[in-house]
């Protein structure tokens, strides 16, 4: 057998391993665990139906139970001005059912609902003032139905997740203790360049380098400080690391999420602006984008390494991968982000940007790179070096996922109970 022939088979072996890791993050942006189905008739096409609604205020949040037929699909969304929580089920409907009078709540107004997309049932919470909902799908006891179970946070504490009631069967508490064991989502942050690469140089000598190891720093302590977020950092001083080496520490520690922060530059010293970028396999979508990607990819070759780490046959099977659900997440993700950079600073483009960047091509992990301004632009370099921007930059990002994980929290994890 020759090398090529070994080398992928040993990456369609890998393939098959990371898809297994990547269809159980796929699946599990809005589908409950806890034993039940993972695809349940709600992903098959077929319509659950909502034969009962309840509602109740508790000891530090307030519950409501929809009996189901079956286990659903569903997307939540927190809205602010009014304070409003959006829970999106798929493929159900509630039809010949009363909705239970509002219960004597410190958070919740009342209940609307309305059909999305002509299938899915909309829930909107009315909130006196900003929740995150907590769901939960408990399977039948004694013949019933499944039951969905939303509670609505009173705040001042994280025990209130799901709290034990009375009533509840020990087979249900148990399977609530079992919280405690949800994982954090994991957030690998990539400050660009560093040791015997400097990256881009502004006018008055300030460092690419230097800048976006300040802003990785920062964001890794906002998320350090965000409950049911981890940070991991691709290197937190000033060292080379090799572009896949970055990728391989990501994939090692089983990151979520890969953010590459940078400085941009450009040869014409007038252009300026952040951007956001996303691979692509189809060609840059500006100049700029193809000509900051080659720069970006040359870094390698400054500690005298190669990017050609497989040949063709393994590159193009990894790279399949890329080009589907995980582009499709990066994408959603790096919108997010860049929405919230325009809210602090000028953008160079209104869209994400995609360019065949080496950093962002893991099969398995959605990546997004962040151009936090120009610092070929004498004006933006002078705002690259302000501490008070840089926080700025990582707040956004922050931000961007917050705002991603609100609504594709993976059931799970803290963060889709927080």
């Amino acid at each position: 057998m020759n090398n090529s022939s070994q080398s992928a088979r040993d990456a369609l072996t890998l393939l098959s391993a990371e898809r297994r890791r990547f269809l159980r993050t796929a699946v599990g942006t809005g589908v409950a665990a806890f034993g039940l189905p993972l695809a349940g008739p709600a992903l098959a096409g077929r319509a659950v139906n909502v034969s009962r609604v309840e509602a109740g205020r508790h000891d530090g949040f307030t519950r409501y139970v929809f009996a189901i037929s079956d286990p659903v699909d569903f997307d939540t969304l927190l809205l602010d001005n009014p304070a409003r929580a959006v829970i999106d089920i798929r493929s159900t409907r509630l039809k010949d059912v009363s909705l239970p009078s509002t219960p004597d709540s410190p958070v919740v107004k009342g209940l609307r609902v309305g059909v999305r997309n002509g299938h899915d049932l909309r829930l909107v919470f009315d909130l006196k003032k900003r929740a995150r909902p907590q769901i939960i799908i408990l399977p039948p006891t004694g013949g019933g139905s499944y039951r969905l179970v939303i509670d609505l946070p009173h705040g001042g504490g994280a025990d209130t997740v799901i709290a034990e009631r009375p009533d509840v069967p020990r087979q249900e508490s148990a399977l609530q203790s079992a919280s405690s064991a949800f994982r954090d989502l994991v957030v690998a942050i990539d400050p660009g360049h560093g040791g015997k690469d400097p990256g881009a140089i502004g006018r008055r000598g300030t460092r690419e380098k230097d800048i976006v190891l300040n802003i990785g720093l920062q964001l890794r302590d906002l998320i350090a400080a965000t409950p049911g977020l981890t940070p991991v950092m691709t290197r937190a001083d000033d060292r080379f690391i090799p572009l896949r080496q970055r990728t391989e520490i990501a994939r090692r520690h089983e990151a979520d999420l890969f953010i590459s922060i940078h400085a941009d530059a450009f040869r014409l010293a007038s252009a300026k602006g952040a951007s956001v970028y996303c691979l692509s396999q189809n060609g840059a979508s500006s100049e700029a984008a193809r000509w900051l990607a080659a720069k970006e990819n040359s870094a390698d070759f400054v500690g005298g390494a190669s990017l050609s780490g497989h040949d063709e046959d393994v590159a193009s099977v990894l790279l399949d991968l890329a080009q589907t659900k995980t582009l499709e997440t990066s994408l959603d993700f790096a919108d997010r982000v860049l929405q919230r950079i325009g809210g602090i600073a000028k953008l160079h483009k209104r869209d994400v940007q995609q360019a065949g960047f080496a950093v962002l091509k893991s099969p398995d992990i959605p990546s997004i790179l962040v151009e936090s301004a120009f610092i070929s632009n004498p004006q933006e370099e002078q705002r690259l070096r302000s501490s008070s921007y840089q926080r700025q930059i990582a707040q956004s990002i922050l931000a961007g996922v917050h705002s991603y994980y609100t609504a594709h929290a993976p059931q799970g994890t803290r963060y889709a109970m927080l």
